[in-house]
């Protein structure tokens, strides 16, 4: 078990009784706004969904309480997810259509949602999962947030996440400096959520705190006591269903807090999961066909529940019209009263969440659409790989038609019985891919570097284009791959490049192999050795080449690099000039 260093657990319930009932704003101005999006989680992996041995009270009762909009889509995976509803822009338009393969940031020119509610004037946190980008200038609190306190990559066992966290006692992030966090990884964000809730209501400032759990997501790590209830079923099943038994704790936890100090009546909270179900779908899938990565309802329809008890919303309704994740950043802007002149792909639903009518959501059609990930390798989005929908029509793959009122499971193709409505949503979708076809093929969001930045940058595999190496596990099993990355040299001068093997926090040289580790609910193998002898770094068309032997942990290179955009490659080879595998982890310093 790794030891403490800094302990920076809060007890919500240890805070001043001075601290309770604070909150100056009146009902209906200037709305708080939460937002909480668990990971991997699927529709059928609730009570309320119809879950018949998993139990979430306390989400089961918010969704019963409030706004609950059943036919909410989102992308079929993270990244895209993420980028849909901090844009309010369909994923393929943002940059970030992909969870990895350097295509997993935002367009720079794109305001993001903390951007345009902090120039509103609200404090604005992140806490958790970030996925979408690791390094300047794509980091959370490059792109909007005061505060951030969060892990990298996808989360646990990420390529880029701190080496060995498993869920208890973890390395994250708390803006850019790496911090050790006492206790379980979603007790953690729900404790610095409500502390950083807390301060901002204490110092009557509107907030918007977006809440984005790497629970229930794989490596599924749990403490017993939370497995304990399904442990009738297989191991890996128990132990998804522990995780979101905690998060459901935690939002009791959570909603306890706004009770408890006045903060609840005017905080526009929202409840959601990022993608179709993962561990769960074998056991329930709530009548659906398809999981995560899949373009049946299965991989993208997932809960959405809101709340705003001072916002005259329709309380205990259910939403059945076709709604997106693009929606979410409209609909807030709209509920918060706060004007601007950005575009979105999504539209407003404030007047069906107070009980009127919206025609639009009945004419619009809307598109699901991302990077496919094949084992290792990035696929590109082609003409027709998507899902659009129409009310409750689904055309799939540009050709196979369903209606999920009547064939929820989609099993049976009706294109042939209804022509026109094929037609209608394939024009659609053909102009709709011809305006965003350009943004995927000709634009690439960067890593930078240079004074002011970040020192050093760190570049992993994560984000090699087009090659898939994106969990530790890969980086153990020691994959015979390199890839690059894109870069842009802000400030022109010299630079020293370290090229790892492991990550630096591991302490291993370039050719031992690391040792199997123990957490605290399972074991990372033992990863193999590679007979290192020789280092190559390619900056654009130019290539340095230095020897290292067993005691190295790194091989260095001091480069000169000019202002520009240029894209960085690295091997190992062995004394045959074979190629091992590329620098998994590259830290880059600009030398003053």
């Amino acid at each position: 078990m790794k030891s403490l260093t800094t302990k920076l657990s809060i007890s919500v319930c240890a805070l001043s009784a001075m601290q309770v009932g604070y909150s100056n704003a009146k009902p209906a101005e200037r709305p708080n706004v939460i937002i909480i999006l668990t990971d991997d989680q699927g529709y059928g992996d609730f009570s309320f969904t119809g879950n018949p041995i998993l139990k979430t009270p306390n989400i089961d009762r918010l969704a019963r309480e409030n706004v609950f909009l059943s036919d909410f889509h989102v992308a079929p995976m993270s990244t895209p997810t993420r980028s849909q509803l901090m844009t309010g822009r369909d994923a393929i338009s943002t940059g970030a259509f992909m969870v990895c393969c350097g295509s997993g940031s935002i367009y720079h020119d794109i305001p993001t949602m903390p951007e345009i509610f902090r120039k509103a004037g609200y404090a604005t946190g992140l806490f958790g999962k970030w996925h979408l980008g690791d390094n300047y200038p794509n980091r959370p609190m490059d792109r909007g947030f005061d505060q951030a306190v969060w892990i990298k990559g996808w989360g646990t066992t990420a390529t880029s996440d701190y080496w060995n966290n498993d869920n208890f006692d973890d390395f994250y992030y708390h803006n850019d400096r790496l911090t050790q966090y006492e206790g379980y990884c979603t007790d953690v964000w729900f404790n610095q959520t409500m502390q950083w809730i807390e301060a901002r209501g204490k110092a009557g400032q509107p907030f918007l705190a977006y809440l984005a759990t790497n629970a229930p997501h794989a490596p599924l790590f749990v403490a017993d006591k939370y497995r304990e209830p399904y442990k009738s079923l297989n191991r890996g099943l128990a132990s998804f269903f522990g995780m979101i038994a905690n998060i459901d704790e935690n939002m009791g936890r959570l909603d306890a807090m706004l009770e408890r100090t006045g903060l609840k009546e005017n905080t526009i909270l929202i409840f959601m999961t990022d993608n179709g179900g993962t561990a769960g779908v074998s056991y329930y899938n709530a009548g659906m066909q398809g999981k995560k990565m899949s373009l049946y309802d299965g991989g993208h329809r997932v809960p959405c529940i809101i709340r705003w008890n001072a916002g005259n919303l329709a309380k205990g309704t259910e939403i059945t019209d076709l709604v997106q994740v693009q929606d979410i950043l409209p609909t807030i802007l709209d509920l918060c009263n706060i004007k601007q002149k950005n575009k979105f792909d999504g539209t407003s639903i404030a007047p069906a969440l107070r009980g009127k009518k919206q025609k639009e959501l009945d004419e619009r059609i809307a598109i699901v659409q991302y990077g496919r990930q094949p084992f290792y390798s990035l696929e590109m989005p082609t003409q027709g790989d998507a899902c659009v929908m129409w009310n409750k029509w689904r055309l799939l793959d540009d050709s196979k038609l369903y209606n999920v009122a009547t064939d929820p499971h989609q099993d049976n193709d009706v294109a042939a019985a209804h022509p026109e409505i094929v037609r209608k949503m394939k024009d659609h979708y053909h102009r709709w891919w011809n305006r965003v076809e350009p943004l995927v093929y000709n634009k690439i969001v960067p890593f930078y570097i240079g004074k002011g930045m970040e020192t050093p940058t760190t570049l992993t595999s994560f984000d090699w284009l087009t090659l898939n190496t994106s969990d530790q596990i890969h980086i153990r099993q020691g994959h015979i791959r390199s890839g690059a990355w894109n870069v842009s040299v802000a400030d022109p001068g010299n630079y020293r490049f370290e090229l790892y093997r492991w990550p630096r926090e591991s302490g291993l040289r370039l050719t031992e192999a690391s040792p199997e580790y123990k957490g605290v609910d399972g074991v990372q193998p033992e990863g193999v050795a590679f007979p290192i002898v020789r280092a190559n770094l390619r900056i654009g068309v130019q290539e340095y080449t230095v020897t290292v032997t067993n005691s190295d942990h790194k091989a260095t290179f001091d480069v000169f690099l000019p202002k520009g955009d240029t894209r960085i490659e690295t091997t190992f080879y062995n004394e045959k000039r074979d190629q091992l595998c590329g620098a998994y982890y590259v830290y880059i310093t600009r030398l003053e």
